[in-house]
């Protein structure tokens, strides 16, 4: 009986879209040159239905490559129809397909967790359509940068290629960084959870979300009951968080380790130093060339964020002033890809070698074979506890007695709030000093380039279980300025296996690894200094780990009558890539 009222729902809902069609509708259907399907509905395997919307030209007949979008985001339908005919004008067929519960589909709306199998089958439908030759590629960003990846999770021979542009990878970006829940993706599950469309009043409410952080942080109540200060339950924020671990729930949504040895097809990725789910979509290809290293595999990277790389770059990205030449064509780059990829094209001449990036401050731009070969060079600096001025001293030599820094966090005290990593605005006049510590390397005698992900090991012991930890890398200018250049956020419990907790032992010195740092590339100039800050997290923007070894999630104020006590001991040090 379910499943008949569930088709009788699906019929009615078709009929009412059809009738709200105006007669005025109806002749610019006749005018138009052409084929407009957009009321398609596609039955998966399981027996749900994804709303799709189909554009091809008129008159013509014979089958064409096949460009497909699939999203959760259900904006204005001309929008969406718009950038179909795109397709249409460049001699492919046009899809934009919705997630399973948007738009026409009567199912329950559950971001992430059914794209895997939903992209396949609706690849498969597409690839037995008469007007398909059998080649299906892929492009968008974000989370449509998401579900294209989603789709290799288990290939369909349909799909030939893919073009994602900062995808985001589910449990490593958002909604937890490095297993770190941050609150960005908070008020998304209303956006695109609460209706069929896209829920505009509750997404850009950022002042009502804003309240309900603060007002979390100062009550010292627990994270998991941060909705309660809401007043609206968060079905989905609650789903999310009990899972702190890479687990299972994650890695199905999209290839994990061994799954990435099935993936053949060509890709061509986008994506910015300055992107926040960057750690995400550069997981893909590192996991790729680890375990596919024949895959043809590129990438344009540049001076973008999340939304500016979609576009091509933007001139002013936080008070930075981008250099002229990052500014790129990105849809002219993606349909140079398709054809050379659908039609046996020329390759976009744009890709000098498998990875391609813009030298911030430099003004150009620079390729290489893979990310490894970026650059050909490290720098290897302790943070060691001799003073160097205001700050501590960066240093090439390992100090030879060790020693460490005292740090005493009292969790109870809201007026300060530890750990200013994010980049915005990229360039400071100053920069936080009032917690953490801040190390500083002589000034830099002839100009540096920094290329590729830093990394590091941090030494030390806590008089508690956990701790959250930020390392935040600068260079200070010659005029004194402050250029952000990358960060880390982490739980020092996951650093050595994101996918299974291990507390540390108090009073114990313990080894604590990161390397999920923002890849960058940046000329230094002469007279320059590396900067590092160090600190734990401790702040109103993500969870807030007490250090008790209980789900984070489940500890509240209470848990705080004891400080945090760290000793960051002076043999840890970090590895800043470069090019010699």
């Amino acid at each position: 009986m379910k499943t008949i009222l569930n088709f009788a729902f699906l019929i009615l809902l078709i009929s009412n879209t059809f009738s709200q069609q105006t007669s005025a509708t109806k002749l610019g259907d006749l005018k138009s040159i052409y084929n407009i399907q957009d009321s398609v509905m596609i039955k998966t395997r399981d027996g749900a239905f994804i709303s799709a919307i189909v554009v091809r030209k008129k008159g013509v007949s014979v089958p064409k490559p096949v460009i497909l979008q699939y999203t959760i985001y259900v904006r204005d339908k001309g929008r969406d129809i718009k950038s179909l005919k795109e397709a249409a004008d460049k001699d492919y067929i046009g899809v934009i397909a919705y997630s399973r519960g948007k738009r026409f589909s009567p199912a329950e709306i559950f971001p992430y967790e059914n794209e895997a199998n939903d992209t396949y089958d609706v690849i498969d439908w597409i690839s037995k359509q008469e007007w398909c030759n059998g080649s299906v590629g892929m492009y968008g960003g974000s989370y449509n940068g998401f579900t294209q990846w989603a789709a290799c999770k288990k290939m369909h021979p349909a799909l030939k290629t893919i073009v994602p542009y900062v995808a985001n990878r589910p449990g490593m970006g958002l909604p937890m960084e490095s297993n770190v829940f941050i609150n960005p993706n908070y008020e998304w599950s209303f956006y695109v959870g609460n209706n069929k469309y896209l829920d505009t009043i509750a997404g850009n409410d950022r002042q009502r979300f804003r309240k309900m952080q603060f007002k979390w942080w100062e009550t010292g109540v627990a994270y998991k009951r941060i909705d309660s200060i809401d007043g609206s339950a968060n079905r989905l924020f609650q789903r999310w968080i009990k899972h702190p671990s890479f687990d299972e729930y994650w890695q199905k949504m999209a290839p994990y380790k061994k799954d990435f040895e099935q993936i053949s097809i060509p890709v061509l990725a986008f994506d910015g130093y300055y992107n926040d789910s960057q750690n995400s979509s550069l997981y893909y290809l590192r996991e790729l060339q680890k375990y596919n290293p024949k895959t043809p595999m590129y990438l344009i990277i540049g001076p973008y964020d999340h939304f500016g790389t979609q576009i091509g770059g933007k001139i002013d990205l936080r008070d930075y002033k981008v250099d002229s030449t990052a500014i790129i064509d990105i849809k002219k780059i993606t349909y140079q890809w398709f054809d050379y990829i659908l039609k046996n094209g020329t390759k976009p001449e744009f890709l000098k070698d498998k990875i391609n990036y813009e030298v911030m401050g430099a003004n150009e731009w620079r390729s290489a074979s893979s990310l490894d070969k970026m650059n050909n060079g490290f720098l290897q600096l302790y943070l060691t506890d001799s003073k160097s001025g205001k700050y501590y001293s960066l240093d090439f030599k390992k100090p030879v007695k060790k020693a460490y820094l005292f740090q005493e966090v009292d969790f109870s005290d809201r007026q300060i709030a530890n750990n200013d990593y994010y980049p915005d605005p990229i360039i400071r006049k100053e920069i936080d000093t009032i917690n953490g510590y801040i190390f500083i390397s002589e000034p830099l005698k002839e100009p540096l380039l920094v290329n590729g992900s830093f990394f590091g090991e941090i030494k030390a012991s806590i008089n508690k279980k956990d701790m959250d930890i930020g390392v935040t890398l600068y260079e200070v200018t010659p005029n004194g300025e402050y250029f952000h250049l990358s960060y880390f956020i982490g739980r020092s419990s996951y650093a050595r296996d994101i996918t299974k907790r291990n507390l540390l032992k108090p009073d114990k010195i313990e080894a604590i690894p990161f390397s999920n740092t923002h890849l960058i590339s940046k000329q230094l100039s002469k007279g320059s200094r590396l900067l590092v800050v160090i600190n734990v997290n401790k702040n109103a923007f993500s969870q807030l780990n007490y250090g008790t070894g209980k789900e984070v999630s489940d500890e509240t104020i209470q848990d705080a009558k004891e400080p945090l006590k760290v000793k960051w001991y002076n043999d840890s040090f970090i590895k800043i890539p470069i090019w010699k």
